[in-house]
């Protein structure tokens, strides 16, 4: 049976960041995951963690200035120090934590930049984590995201990111595979799960369109739930999906999993 965790930075928004951990326990979770935890003291969120004995699943590294639209700095020759540097943050919260594994956005792709200059770039930020993170035993993942949410992001497909991923030869880097983002960039889910489930470390979901809880959208959820058990995929599931209504009203689609 799949293991889902709660994207906390999606789901449960009627309460405050460090009251979402509780409402995902009392809903049946047993991890968690968010985009960023850096706006608050890696002390309180490892208090709400173990408070209700949930697993640290994944978070991000910082994505540059969020706020002005940075979306990550990976892909960015001007950004290499500021990558690099990130990385000490980074490995602070994940060892406070109880982390596992950390997802590094590749970022926007840079004006006046050349597709040369990026891949290598980002091949290098790449192995420069890589080896930084398996200092803790950490996984590195990369994901790709469709070109409809956010415009000019540097990693769109999955053959992209396997690409990507052999020619960086980083031992501890795996792949975030979006069930949302690969429905609207390429489809064929479950053949392309199968074909390539050693090289996943994780998976995320949502419906489309609206990005909403399973059952809103096209997907065939049901079937996918099945067929990941066939294949054995032991890794987490984040629910990284923007509730309908209610976090709580929307979550009967779980409950069969739980």
């Amino acid at each position: 049976m799949p293991k889902f965790n709660a994207n906390l930075s999606m789901m449960f928004n009627e309460v405050g960041f460090l009251d979402r951990f509780g409402a995902a326990a009392k809903a049946g979770f047993r991890g968690v995951e968010f985009l960023f935890p850096y706006d608050f003291p890696a002390a309180q969120i490892r208090e709400q963690l173990d408070k209700h004995k949930l697993q640290m699943v994944l978070f991000n590294m910082p994505p540059g200035d969020f706020a002005a639209g940075d979306r990550g700095l990976a892909c960015d020759p001007a950004k290499v120090g500021q990558f690099q540097d990130n990385i000490g943050k980074t490995l602070d919260y994940a060892k406070a934590l109880g982390a596992t594994q950390i997802h590094c956005m590749a970022g926007l792709k840079p004006r006046g930049v050349g597709e040369d200059k990026m891949r290598e770039t980002y091949i290098a930020n790449l192995q420069f984590a890589g080896k930084e993170l398996a200092k803790q035993n950490l996984k590195l993942l990369i994901e790709a995201i469709n070109t409809r949410d956010i415009p000019g992001f540097y990693l769109n497909y999955s053959r992209q990111a396997f690409d990507i991923m052999h020619y960086a030869n980083v031992p501890n880097l795996l792949f975030q595979y979006d069930i949302y983002h690969m429905q609207i960039m390429e489809g064929d889910l479950a053949t392309t799960v199968e074909q390539n489930l050693a090289k996943i470390g994780h998976m995320q979901l949502a419906d489309t369109p609206g990005r909403h809880e399973p059952g809103t959208g096209e997907i065939n959820y049901p079937f996918l739930f099945q067929f990941f058990d066939k294949i054995d995929y032991k890794g987490w599931i984040g629910c990284e999906y923007r509730p309908a209504g209610n976090t709580e009203a929307g979550l009967a689609w779980l409950k069969p999993y739980l």
